[in-house]
């Protein structure tokens, strides 16, 4: 049996289930974390005013050396909990375009309250994501989804791929969304059940030093490195657990 965490972006399942995912490998669980939206854009790929403003945020200047620091930074973290990281293709929703060229997404994800629903264009990409999965999925796979806490559009789609499957599933509360919008975790968990899998301090320290690896991403989602620490131990701290849904 493998358990499979779908992490939309490079850090969401670790961000999210770090603990768990540790826990689980230190006990013979063979864990993979399937990330998607981990492709390497063309060259001469244009980017949107988006994309270069989210990469000065994250201290790069191309496409390419993005996702090669951001891959380093994922291999890292996948190590310090004991998972096998598997990457795909898709490309990130700040570097995807229509079949003209324009981006789809120009604007701030997060200059409202919520990021804009995914773009139309971008029903294929659900198709082929499902279908992916559907390919390196076997049988007797736990499958563990986003809940889409945040209304990323990359998660939206990933938890929409992953239900066309008709695989059972299992969803995870998408941290830092869910510290900071909890009413969601209580309305899209309504009709769910939840089952709550212990996690000590030991392995809360490693959750917590797996999500330091993502440097880049710890001062833009945090404040910093300590924050982030904090951040989590108080979330953690609620229950001593990571609960999943299903």
């Amino acid at each position: 049996m493998r358990w499979i965490y779908l992490s939309p972006h490079l850090d969401d399942a670790i961000l999210s289930c770090g603990g768990l995912i540790y826990h689980q490998s230190q006990n013979g669980t063979a864990i993979e974390i399937w990330n998607l939206m981990s492709g390497i854009p063309s060259a001469n790929a244009a980017l949107s005013d988006l994309a270069r403003s989210v990469q000065a945020d994250w201290g790069t200047d191309t496409a390419k050396e993005t996702l090669e620091m951001r891959l380093a930074e994922d291999r890292l973290a996948a190590q310090r909990v004991g998972a096998m990281p598997r990457y795909f293709d898709f490309l990130d929703c700040i570097y995807r375009h229509d079949a003209d060229g324009e981006p789809l997404y120009t604007e701030d994800l997060f200059a409202g309250e919520f990021p804009a629903p995914p773009h139309p264009a971008d029903d294929a990409l659900i198709k082929r994501i499902a279908l992916d999965l559907q390919e390196n999925l076997l049988k007797g796979d736990v499958i563990v989804c986003p809940l889409t806490i945040g209304k990323h559009p990359d998660h939206l789609i990933v938890r929409q791929a992953a239900e066309i499957t008709g695989h059972p599933l299992n969803y995870y509360a998408d941290i830092p969304y869910a510290l900071e919008h909890p009413e969601q975790l209580a309305e899209m968990t309504e009709n769910l059940a939840a089952s709550n899998y212990p996690i000590s301090e030991g392995e809360l320290q490693i959750w917590q030093e797996a999500v330091a690896a993502y440097e880049s991403q710890n001062v833009v989602l945090f404040g910093g490195a300590e924050q982030m620490k904090d951040a989590i131990r108080q979330y953690w701290s609620a229950t001593q657990s990571t609960q999943l849904y299903h």
